[in-house]
Order: structure tokens, then sequence, then C-alpha cells
């Protein structure tokens, strides 16, 4: 049984697929046969569908969690004492709310795992970072939200941090004009939410006619896009626009969840989002459940060898995508890459963002 803290001593795009899945489907497996002895409903769900952890030849046999069902069960694989945090994501048409629980192993295990991560895209060294946010979404760091749960972690890729907006969501420009006259000439990060972004940056700076001198900066985002499907904004149409009102040219979008916190699927230049040495994904056929061929679109199902405090290392998500091929995008990052199209028919808008209405 490979230890999974020897993944961390390799480069998180690094091993070719074949040996990949090796590694990943002994710590899966063994987190399997984990959460089955310490979460009981876990281990009904498992029992009940007629999987366990002692005959899995590939990760296609693991047994996936619909991502529903944090809204309607408490999972938890170890005491509460052990517990930490609770992150919290919820959908605009329900009052349902999902639980995933946090413990000191895993929080360690998601930081690690993230901070190989963004140290392949941002270098070793932490920018001065401006969040795109308020500070007044992370006032309660142990029941926070997904839109909270993830400034907390990304803010730690980076330095002398600045949260852009007031507690009204409104531009602080004085502080902003502080910031940049610090750091002058200098490369710094960018790190927000897609909708927030959207509409408390670029339509605000447009309809007053300013702009922002952004660079030397590169821009990490991720979340609400199905609010901006229906403004007809995709992925060119914002960078486009962020190009020519705040001037950056390095944009960078990633796909993740709060179920799976510390598991992101980076955008690389190419614009294909990329399954590190810590996770991967399959995309299943809605109907059958049966993995489908590269270049067919399915549903997502995400695996992550970090949840030790939660069942939430193999999840059947609401979304659909395709997968492009493995170790051979041009990016030059081994791995599986792949392209997220959109929900499923019917499903329930919810994701980082989601939060943003109750919040702001």
């Amino acid at each position: 049984m490979p230890d999974i803290l020897s993944l961390f001593e390799q480069g998180p795009y690094s091993l070719p697929t074949t040996q990949k899945h090796k590694v990943l489907l002994d710590l899966l497996s063994e987190l399997t046969h984990h959460h089955r002895q310490f979460c009981s409903p876990y281990y009904k769900m498992t029992t009940a569908h007629g999987h366990d952890s002692s005959e899995l030849n590939s990760l296609s046999d693991l047994f996936q969690l619909p991502v529903q069902i944090f809204k309607h069960y408490e999972l938890r694989s170890t005491e509460n004492t052990n517990l930490i945090k609770t992150l919290m994501s919820s959908g605009t048409t329900s009052n349902q709310v999902s639980k995933v629980f946090i413990d000191k192993e895993t929080t360690k295990l998601q930081t690690k795992a993230l901070s190989a991560i963004m140290g392949n895209f941002l270098g070793p060294k932490r920018l001065p970072m401006i969040i795109l946010d308020s500070a007044s979404v992370i006032k309660d760091q142990k029941r926070f939200s997904a839109r909270g749960g993830g400034i907390i972690g990304m803010s730690t890729f980076g330095r002398d941090h600045l949260y852009l907006f007031d507690e009204n969501m409104s531009i602080r420009y004085e502080a902003l004009d502080e910031f940049l006259a610090k750091y002058d000439g200098e490369k710094i990060v960018l790190f927000g939410f897609t909708f927030i972004i959207w509409h408390h940056l670029i339509t605000v700076l447009e309809e007053r006619g300013r702009t922002i001198d952004f660079k030397q900066a590169i821009l990490i985002h991720s979340g609400g896009w199905k609010k901006l499907e229906s403004e007809k904004v995709n992925t060119a149409e914002f960078k486009k626009r962020a190009k020519q009102v705040v001037g950056v040219d390095q944009v960078f979008n990633y796909y993740g969840m709060v179920e799976q916190m510390g598991s992101v699927y980076m955008e690389c230049g190419n614009g294909h989002f990329h399954a590190s040495i810590f996770s991967e994904i399959l995309i299943r056929d809605p109907v059958s459940g049966k993995t489908l061929p590269h270049g067919e679109v399915g549903v997502i199902e995400t695996l992550s060898v970090l949840p030790r405090s939660y069942p939430g290392h193999v999840i059947l998500t609401e979304d659909q995508g395709l997968i492009h091929g493995v170790d051979d995008c041009s990016c030059g990052r081994k791995g599986t890459y792949f392209s997220v199209i959109g929900r499923l028919p019917k499903a329930e808008v919810r994701g980082c963002s989601d939060t943003y209405e109750a919040t702001a």
C-alpha cells in the first residue's frame, strides 16, 4: 500500500496515467475500507449496493456517492471532537445545505495538495494577493460557506492580502491604489469567484468608464458559470472583457467543489482542466452508469485521495463533461485533461459562488 505522503514528494502532474492509476486505486481502496469502518451510513449504503473494498480491479469499480447525498446526510468518519470546521454549500432552489466535516488530518492533506497544484501555476514564492471579495465572507471560520472556504484555502498562496470590496461589495479604490503603488512593477495574484468578479468588478468598471491596470497580475477564478450562461457570458467572453477592463492576460479558471476541497482541477493555457496526482475524473453514461470513452459527453465523476474525515473520495457530480486525452496535452502536464460542458438537465444549480445571494 503506497503512503499518501509519498505523493507530495513528486510533481503534481508528473506521473504517467497508468502508473498513477495503480497508486490511486490502492489509496482509494484503503479510503473506502476506512470510511466503511468509521462511517455507519456509508457502510450501509455501500453494503446495500453490493460494494466493499476487497475486490476492486479499477477506479471505475469504486462506489460513487451522488453529490446531493451531502444535503441529506451528515457523513463523518471521525469523532466529533476531532472536527475543526464544517464547510457548507447550498443550492438556489432548495433550503437544504450540504455539510462537509473536516478534521486536522484532512485539512493538512488538502492544504498540501492545493499548495503543490497552485505552485505549479504560480511558482514557488507567495505573491502579493488581491482577493476579489469582501472580508465579511470569512467572519465565522468554523462554519462557513464554500465561498468562504475557497477564500481561506486560496489565501494561503498569497501574502499581504487586500480584500477589494467592502461589506457592501463596493470597490475600495483608495486601498487598491495604495496596494498597486506598493507593488508597482511586481507580479501579483488575483483570486475570486467568477460571478462576483463579473458583476462587481468588470461590469461596474465598464458602467463607470474606468479601468484598472492589472497587467502584471495572474487571475485565478471559479464558480458561477451557470448564472453567467443566462447572460451569454462564456469563458472566451469573460477573458476578453477582463483583459479590456483590468488588463490581465493570464486568466486561469479551475473546477472544484466543497465536497472535495484541495483537489482542484486547474485550467492550463490551452483551456483544458487537468487532474493532478491527487485526483482523477471518469465520465459516466447518465442512464447506464457505464464509463464512457474519451471524447464522449457524460456525467463527471471525481475521485480524490484527500478526504479522511468524511466519505467524499468518490463523488458523482451533477456536471457534464468529456475527457480529451491523457498525458499528451501540449502544456506538458501529465494526467487526464478534460472540459466541463455544464449542468445535467434539471440538476440543481449549486456551487462555490451560489452562496453569494445569501451573504452578499
